[in-house]
């Protein structure tokens, strides 16, 4: 794919929805990066469902880590690997409190040190929470990437690599967002909406469906 094009298609999605979010509930840096950590192999609906009765009882590191494993893990027993993330989410509230003031770091490598923190988590909050141009490559952007060939490859961390290679500056700190939203809504996984899709004649996908 040429950058030419490259261009229109996110011209498009800008156009479209020019100010791109998440669709995790979250109003702090610490709701957001608990979220995102609960987030892994579960829908951000079903984690919506579980912060929305948390964050009114407990929304800081102190107090989510006063509810210890046991008592987190009440408020968040619907969401997948639930045992597993509150182990996670108490140590990383423990690590915030005594290393870091009970704030949210802003480097790569401090929230890649957090339990449940990994490349991709660390990534959505980069972006989401300090504005920094990072490519968090979930199943929806791995997907869209390939099936359009905006940057094709064969694992998550060659595919991060060429967005971010590939997509103009002046699109970066969104292209994230417009990216899991299209691979969401649009281009879906086993019967994509190529009738609805408003860069359907800037994708290089070969099977193309024809009827929504």
């Amino acid at each position: 794919m040429n950058k030419d094009k490259r261009y229109e298609i996110f011209s498009r999605l800008r156009e479209n929805n020019p100010e791109p979010t998440t669709e995790l509930n979250f109003s702090s840096d610490f709701e957001l990066l608990i979220a995102v950590i609960l987030s892994a192999q579960s829908t951000d609906v079903g984690v919506n469902k579980a912060t929305d009765k948390l964050y009114p009882v407990a929304n800081t590191p102190e107090s989510i880590y006063a509810l210890g494993i046991a008592g987190l893990s009440e408020y968040i027993k619907t969401i997948g690997l639930y045992n597993s993330k509150a182990k996670n989410v108490i140590a990383t509230c423990k690590i915030l409190v005594a290393e870091h003031n009970s704030i949210v770091p802003q480097t790569r490598d401090e929230l890649e040190a957090l339990p449940g923190v990994g490349r991709k988590t660390a990534n959505v909050v980069l972006n989401t929470a300090f504005g920094h141009a990072t490519m968090a490559v979930d199943t929806h952007i791995f997907r869209v990437s390939n099936r359009t060939k905006i940057a094709p490859g064969k694992t998550v961390l060659a595919v991060e690599k060429g967005l971010m290679k590939f997509i103009p500056d002046e699109f970066l700190v969104d292209a994230h967002h417009w990216l899991i939203l299209h691979g969401r809504y649009t281009c879906i996984a086993r019967k994509p909406r190529c009738g609805s899709c408003l860069i359907s004649d800037l994708c290089e996908f070969k099977d193309k469906q024809i009827d929504d």
